[in-house]
């Protein structure tokens, strides 16, 4: 589809796991993305399937349970899961996991990053409150220090993974006075008494992958859940991740992309009206040569993008740059491409209507795009 095209950073090696990945989802996400887009979350096998092939955490260190391979590897899983728009939440469980590898203390990692590896543990990351979203500093989950243990009390909603997680991580005060310095990270096991997952939210997408208000009403945790075991270094941790986490949403819409454009030319060169294909009207064929256009420059950012991410250099800006710059994209391919498909595109039968409502969130977690320009401007 992009011919003579091919992305400076995958090696054969890469390819070659790349290709694994696919047949992965082939066998165990694509014939399942109707139950759990009905269900409303990813089966449990299909993640302890993803461990066992080494696809949670393909870039981690095998002594920490991960498969020993770099972010080139970690890259592949991820733009093929996006594609595949299944929900499997890897991505999200490997988010919390680099937190913990990045700054965590040795017992932590040993404690959780082999059973996050084996897909055992389910992630998730509450950092989003009813009153708090981009801005971090604002979030009112408290975390007050009693003896040895640490006592949490707050809510928090949009949380991705939130009915099936074994242990999210939870942005909380510790001290109200510090603002940013006041922030710390906790790793709570999901059956402690007094934490409550509320209700299964109803999206306008991404209805595989299961979103939830959850409640921390007196939540005790034992100071070790403290991450890296420091109060006050929350938002440090949480700002030094998120270039990654912007990075993950750019790449994965370009992989969206390519998709809907490869659906679009088959089902336009098969689909007649008027008694010829429907790629045969001038306007059909604009419209495809001006996303195929964009796909090309979009993959092109986002080959950059995975170059410094894999060679070490990937910075803030560049990431939010991407971030905002390939979902708009994203939504204007999707857009176009859903209108050739005609009525059918509006049919959730259709991969091309699913992929369109679930990219929307795109622009707006991980931080918006409006913060995202906020983050570039602060640059120029």
């Amino acid at each position: 589809m992009l011919e003579n095209y091919r992305s400076p950073w995958l090696t054969e090696d890469l390819e070659s796991f790349k290709d694994m990945v696919e047949r992965f989802a082939r066998e165990f996400i694509e014939p399942y993305e109707l139950k759990w887009r009905e269900q409303h979350y990813a089966d449990r096998s299909a993640w302890l399937k993803a461990g066992e092939l080494g696809l949670i955490l393909p870039d981690f260190p095998e002594e920490y349970g991960g498969a020993g391979g770099h972010a080139g590897h970690y890259i592949c899983v991820l733009q093929t899961m996006a594609a595949n728009g299944g929900g499997l939440g890897t991505g999200l469980s490997h988010i919390v996991a680099k937190y913990i590898l990045d700054s965590g203390t040795e017992a932590q990692k040993l404690q959780w990053l082999p059973r996050i590896g084996t897909g055992e543990v389910i992630c998730a990351i509450a950092m989003t409150e009813p009153g708090a979203g981009s801005d971090l500093k604002s979030v009112r989950t408290r975390a007050v220090k009693k003896g040895d243990k640490y006592v949490i009390n707050g809510a928090k909603t949009f949380i991705s993974n939130g009915q099936t997680c074994d242990m999210v991580l939870v942005v909380a005060k510790t001290d109200s006075g510090e603002g940013a310095k006041g922030i710390s990270l906790f790793m709570v096991d999901t059956r402690s008494a007094g934490f409550r997952r509320g209700k299964c939210l109803d999206k306008i997408g991404m209805h595989a992958q299961d979103t939830s208000e959850m409640f921390f009403d007196d939540v005790e945790v034992s100071e070790d859940c403290l991450l890296g075991g420091v109060e006050g270094r929350g938002f440090y941790t949480l700002m030094n991740q998120l270039a990654y986490e912007r990075a993950q949403i750019g790449i994965a819409a370009v992989a969206v992309m390519e998709r809907a454009l490869r659906l679009t030319l088959e089902y336009t060169k098969d689909r007649k009206a008027f008694g010829q294909p429907v790629i045969e009207f001038q306007n059909s064929r604009f419209v495809l040569a001006d996303a195929k256009a964009t796909v090309l420059a979009s993959k092109t950012f986002a080959d950059l993008i995975a170059q410094r991410w894999v060679d070490g250099s990937l910075d803030t800006t560049l990431a939010s740059m991407g971030k905002f710059w390939l979902t708009e994209r994203q939504g204007e391919v999707l857009d176009r491409c859903l209108q050739l498909f005609g009525g059918y595109g509006y049919m959730s039968e259709y991969p091309i209507g699913r992929m369109w409502a679930d990219a929307r969130v795109a622009r707006i977690y991980g931080g918006s795009n409006e913060i995202q320009r906020e983050v570039v401007a602060r640059s120029l």
